[in-house]
């Protein structure tokens, strides 16, 4: 899961637990006091099929054109999940929200992208192309993991998840950081990303969102 994905999700739940909000102004000011009305809720997603950016349109096109298939790890692992499931948690989520939920669909065991790749191979009907059938049909490519990125693709933080009304809808139990102490946080973020600041962006994400460890050496252009 993306740091600022997690960030963004602090947010909300910040404002979640505020009766009134107010905002802090980059020249140091605050905006006026408001009634806060809003029920704020978060959903979180696998990799959803058939979506621009989704991996199947990326090894279909591969396919076509004769190889090879990219696929960055042979281990690499990710969560998938279908256009009309992504839709449904959705709906599901705005009608069981309190304010502050972060829901998550149980999307069962991961893929390895790898089996993937090979398995859209067999049912285009073509070959995979490696050390055992060098006369295959399509080669696939083991590019390297991009900086960042993970083997495991992880939706939930903490060991806590809790059921829901849903039978396939969980709701992530998560530590959450105060309006009051968010707010001007955000101001520095801001700043940070305005000035390109690339190390005070990190140093930020790094001190509030749990787990995130961003890459050493990194093309951070």
């Amino acid at each position: 899961m993306g740091a600022t994905k997690r960030m963004a999700e602090l947010v909300l739940q910040a404002m979640a637990n505020r009766q009134s909000l107010d905002f802090h102004m980059s020249d140091g000011t605050h905006s006026p006091t408001f009634e806060n009305m809003t029920t704020f809720s978060m959903v979180r997603f696998g990799n959803v099929l058939g979506i621009s950016g989704s991996v199947v349109p990326l090894f279909r096109k591969q396919l076509l054109i004769g190889g090879p298939i990219t696929v960055t790890h042979p281990d690499v692992t990710r969560f998938f999940m279908t256009i009309p499931e992504a839709a449904q948690l959705v709906l599901q989520a705005g009608a069981m929200a309190e304010g502050g939920d972060v829901f998550v669909l149980d999307m069962g065991a991961p893929v390895r992208i790898l089996d993937l790749a090979k398995r859209m191979a067999q049912l285009s009907g073509q070959t995979i192309r490696d050390s055992q059938n060098l006369n295959g049909d399509i080669e696939i490519t083991i590019t390297g993991l991009r900086p960042g990125e993970k083997l495991y693709e992880e939706l939930l933080i903490g060991n806590d998840p809790k059921p829901t009304a849903h039978p396939r809808i969980m709701k992530a139990n998560e530590d959450t950081v105060p309006w009051d102490i968010l707010a001007p946080l955000l101001i520095k973020l801001r700043h940070a990303a305005v000035q390109n600041d690339i190390e005070a962006l990190k140093l930020i994400l790094t001190q509030w969102v749990q787990g995130y460890a961003p890459a050493k050496h990194s093309d951070d252009s």
